[in-house]
């Protein structure tokens, strides 16, 4: 008898554990993150990992206990796979929507006008249509921009050249992004009397003859943060080096891969920006309309030693501009 009542007491008590384990479990919360991303490359793949880097470190820093749930979604340079993608996201009902690039932002933003959206990597959240305003968006987007000192990328690139041809700026036409860090370019050099000669490339496919049709013409080439450049850094990289051309990029991630130097942000530190805006959406309840766009909180000169010494560059004599 006394086995039996034994044997139910621990029968019971292991019950209400399991229960109270059971309780614990369903009161944590979750939440659910949809990010969309247009390609595949170093700026972009660290503006991700650095907005769940930064997402995560808020969560730490204030003792939250909530869990996060992604979803992402990458659309290889596809402009159909961004819409079925967006798409995707949007059904899925996730809590708040990551758009990283201009194109993915435009994705998510015209499939849903209630799900918040946070962009990253994307340089004119206003002339992208995605904000009426960036210091107080009145739409369901905000987020961080990536514009770049263009003027002061191109005194950088200057200060590495010797020769009187022009500055070299080769872009995709294509990208509203690219378009505007040009026009700021251009008006800079008007300011600066520099001469310029500008050029566009809108494949992958195009960039080696474009390159080609520079060779001889140009004392240096500057890329913005175009992400048609940054896929075709690598090809970049060896065509200048053996012109012993300098490359100034619009992003350290480029200038890593292929560049000689930039003066620019870091896209991790970008996206970690990003990730503390999610905690006040996600877990403040604040909404996307009243969140002014953020920029850059840091700017870095970096060098890449090992292409500035290929093309006969001391990496000791590159300044801050």
């Amino acid at each position: 008898m006394k086995k039996a009542m034994l044997g139910s007491l621990v029968l019971g008590l292991g019950l209400l554990l399991a229960g109270c384990g059971n309780q614990t479990k369903s009161n944590e919360k979750t939440v659910s993150v949809g990010i969309l991303q247009v390609v595949q490359h170093g700026s972009l793949d660290q503006a991700r990992k650095g907005f769940k880097a930064g997402l995560q470190k808020e969560l730490d820093a204030h003792g939250d206990k909530t869990k996060v749930k992604y979803h992402y979604l990458n659309a290889q340079g596809d402009q159909s796979n961004l819409n079925t993608m967006s798409q995707q996201l949007v059904q899925q009902k996730n809590d708040l929507l990551v758009g990283i690039a201009t194109q993915s932002a435009q994705a998510l933003a015209k499939k849903t006008t209630t799900t918040p959206i946070l962009v990253t990597a994307v340089t004119d959240l206003k002339g992208a249509g995605l904000v009426k305003s960036t210091t107080k968006p009145q739409t369901n987007v905000s987020g961080t921009s990536d514009l770049m000192p263009v003027g002061k990328q191109l005194k950088l690139l200057k200060s590495m050249t010797t020769s009187d041809k022009p500055l070299g700026i080769m872009y995709n036409s294509s990208e509203e992004n690219s378009v505007l860090q040009v026009n700021i370019a251009k008006k800079y050099a008007k300011q600066h009397n520099l001469k310029l000669k500008v050029v566009s490339a809108t494949s992958t496919n195009d960039i080696a003859s474009v390159l080609a049709g520079l060779e001889g013409k140009i004392s240096g080439l500057y890329l913005p943060t175009d992400n048609l450049m940054a896929s075709a850094m690598k090809t970049i990289g060896q065509k200048t080096k053996a012109a012993k051309l300098p490359v100034v990029t619009g992003s350290i991630e480029m200038a890593e891969d292929g560049g000689t130097a930039t003066y620019g942000l870091d896209f991790h530190e970008l996206g970690e920006q990003t990730g503390k805006m999610a905690y006040k959406v996600l877990i403040k309840k604040q909404k996307p309309q009243t969140m002014a766009v953020q920029t850059a909180e840091k700017l870095h000169l970096y060098v890449n030693k090992a292409n500035a010494t290929a093309i006969g560059l001391k990496p000791s004599t590159i300044k801050q501009p």
